[in-house]
């Protein structure tokens, strides 16, 4: 520990007393023995990292700094300087209050007069923004600009070395009250059996894409699957999809169907080209022999891949352009028929796995009832009713009441937090762990002592990594997010408070959209975006790069901007995918509320990693392997609030520059994460272009990197 002249505790077990952090059995905050009232702490200390704590050996208080590891026997002071990177104190700014204005005072008289200030005595009941109603502040347009921009409290001056957000900004995203929703609340126990079996349906997709088709699926197609079914299921599960039309996905058919006969894979060299060249030549022929196809069809395949194959055996001063553009002619001819015989295949693997899904789901929900119940606790309360009013966007809040919660273990490695349940551990790093006690703080209203807060993290994070799979860099590239300076630029610039797509795990702000809202809502979610309509605000909106999903997305964009005469903008950030463009660019470059659109180049620009609240920091960012759009769709009157001028596109563009943290060589997008659209050839068949060598699991340049996570 570190120590000040005007006393440190040393060697002393930290034994908290006030809630600023939870405990490992989850129960209440240790309190010493003594008839001495306990005063918490403001809760600009208790952000800044300060806890209150019992000295058994003096028998007496001190505090103690969990980011920084120090300790002093008497109250912290906002303001007062870093002891490490500032020993006398030159550069601390001089704390409010009594004394700060008298430049004849030193550092330490400047302390001591703010110690002899009576203390204030603890804060409101309920920390974080709380109004009358839970979480609901009334919003007037004539006082938007104050209201919003509400004094900011004084940055906490001990952070982690690295801080990845700012919790700090206050909303300006206007909403209509809202009821509560009525979302079954989380419980570790049934967590642990829809983690079961979305696993057991994973192991079933794969084994259909092996027995059917006689190929591996494809690369995180299952995770691509759950997030476009999230775009059109209405049923009850947040996970598993169980009332979906059309049944048969268009996406999991999409990236099923491009893998066949083969899957192409990034070459290098000529016999690498040459090799893959008669692989799908001999698949092709296999294929068509062993399906019912028709005699044409037979005969035209026969034929293009026996002329393929004397080609081969004759021509041995081949380049390997030679081989890529024969193996683009073999598929424009071979393809549309191979793709006919295995139609109905690949729909039946779709409906399986589909209505495997159905019947968890109903596994789900019924032992998730029957602990309800054993609780006392119906699923059919009564909704209360909510003002027709105008409010800043709260979280999400439950009409259920949440249920005991079983023990969670907490324990640390270096530094990271590790959670385990029943045998089942997660893992999530201290800064991270840190952030989502800050964020359970200013979002909760039924936890004020923390007794559920590790299983609810647990839950968290299991959810998540249930999500986006187990495999080595497996959901990372769904889940990223934007570099922090062009969070700030765009804050600083266009009032951007507020993420569209995000999680607690990798979200900048503390209001944000995200798939989750049973778990995520205690954390600060606003729900799913496609469920959420702001009236007013500046969003930045970075979806998971998944076609259907995005095309959704611009679709609710252009009704809310449609509807709302306050203020609205909405700053978009899409790949920049050319060959075909998808949908979702081609309806923002034709909006009539597009008033900017700018292209960042590939390798130029750099995200997040998704796996950032668990991954080593010299892994945070990785360059983008293709361009980003980002377009600026604003009504008139968010036009006339944050418009995209020269100037503020060009601190737009300064904060995008790549300061070379990025890694050598790109991060997720390496390892390749499988088929969301594939491109067309010039024949128009969906697959991986052969103008250029395709990456090892067949991805399409619309795969490379997918950043920002997971609201639906």
């Amino acid at each position: 520990m570190t120590s000040e002249n005007h006393g440190t505790v040393k060697g002393e077990p930290a034994l908290v007393m006030s809630p600023s952090g939870p405990s490992s059995s989850q129960g209440q905050p240790l309190l010493p023995s003594t008839s001495k009232p306990i005063q918490e702490l403001p809760d600009e200390l208790i952000q800044a990292g300060w806890s209150k704590c019992w000295s058994k050996r003096e028998n007496r208080p001190y505090y103690f700094n969990r980011f920084t590891n120090q300790s002093l026997w008497e109250m912290p002071v906002l303001g007062q300087h870093d002891v490490i990177s500032d020993p006398l104190g030159l550069n601390a700014a001089p704390a409010s209050g009594e004394g700060a204005g008298d430049p004849s005072l030193g550092n330490g008289q400047r302390k001591d007069a703010c110690q002899r200030k009576p203390h204030r005595g603890p804060p409101t009941a309920s920390r974080g923004p709380r109004w009358s109603t839970p979480g609901v502040k009334p919003w007037s347009s004539t006082t938007d600009d104050k209201q919003a921009q509400a004094p900011v409290p004084a940055p906490a001056p001990y952070r982690p070395t690295a801080v990845y957000w700012d919790l700090d900004v206050p909303t300006n995203a206007v909403i209509r009250e809202r009821a509560p929703a009525d979302h079954l609340p989380p419980h570790p126990e049934i967590e642990l059996q829809r983690a079961q079996l979305t696993a057991k349906l994973r192991q079933h997709y794969h084994e259909l894409c092996y027995q059917r088709e006689g190929i591996e699926p494809p690369r995180e197609s299952f995770n691509r699957w759950l997030l476009e079914r999230k775009v059109v299921d209405k049923g009850s599960d947040p996970l598993l999809p169980s009332e979906c039309d059309p049944v048969i996905s268009p996406s999991m058919f999409r990236e099923v169907m491009n893998d066949i006969p083969i899957r192409l894979s990034r070459i290098k060299y000529k016999e690498e080209a040459r090799k893959l060249l008669f692989k799908y030549a001999e698949a092709a022929k296999k294929m068509i022999d062993s399906r019912n196809a028709t005699p044409d069809s037979r005969k035209v395949v026969k034929w293009n891949v026996e002329d393929t194959i004397n080609w081969l055996r004759k021509d041995h001063s081949a380049s390997k352009e030679d081989y890529m553009d024969r193996l683009e002619h073999l598929r424009k001819q071979c393809g549309p028929h191979v793709a006919a015989v295995a139609k109905d295949s690949v729909e039946g693997i779709c409906t399986k796995i589909y209505h495997i899904s159905t019947e968890y789901v109903r596994r789900i929900r019924q032992a998730h009832q029957a602990l309800l119940k054993d609780c006392n606790i119906t699923d059919g309360a009564e909704t209360p009713e909510v003002q027709d009013r105008l409010v800043y966007c709260y979280p999400v809040r439950l009409a259920i009441p949440s249920p005991p919660q079983p023990r969670v273990e907490l324990h640390f490695e270096n530094d990271i937090a590790c959670l385990r349940f029943k045998g089942e551990m997660v893992k999530v790093n201290r800064n991270y762990f840190n952030k989502l006690e800050l964020l359970y703080r200013y979002s909760c209203i039924d936890d004020s002592r923390f007794e559920k807060f590790l299983s609810r993290v647990w839950c968290l994070i299991k959810r998540y990594q249930v999500m986006f799979g187990s495999g080595v860099n497996e959901g990372t590239g769904l889940q990223g997010a934007l570099p922090v300076p062009v969070f700030e630029a765009l804050h600083k610039q266009f009032g951007v408070t507020f993420e569209c797509f995000a999680s607690p795990l990798n979200c900048y702000f503390k209001q944000f959209c995200s798939a989750f809202p049973d778990i995520d809502g205690f954390f600060g979610s606003r729900g799913p975006f496609l469920s959420f309509s702001p009236a007013s605000g500046s969003f930045e909106a970075n979806p998971p790069f998944c076609e259907e999903l995005m095309d959704a997305m611009v679709t609710h964009f252009e009704e809310l901007l449609e509807r709302s005469n306050e203020p609205l903008s909405f700053i978009i950030f899409v790949p920049e995918w050319r060959d075909p463009p998808t949908p979702a660019l081609t309806r923002m470059e034709a909006s009539p509320f597009r008033r900017h659109q700018m292209t960042v180049p590939a390798f130029e620009h750099e995200y997040r990693s998704g796996s950032q609240h668990i991954c080593k920091r010299e892994e945070m960012y990785y360059k983008a392997v293709h361009g980003t759009a980002v377009i600026f769709l604003q009504n008139a009157a968010g036009f006339a609030k944050w418009e995209p001028s020269p100037e503020r596109l060009q601190e737009l563009q300064a904060a995008y520059r790549v300061p070379g943290r990025s890694l050598s060589s790109p991060g997720p997008s390496s390892t390749p994460t499988g088929n969301t659209a594939g491109d067309k050839d010039k024949t128009g068949q969906e697959g991986a272009s052969t103008d250029t060598p395709a990456n090892p699991d067949n991805a399409s340049p619309k795969e490379k990197t997918a950043p920002d996570a997971t609201a639906i």
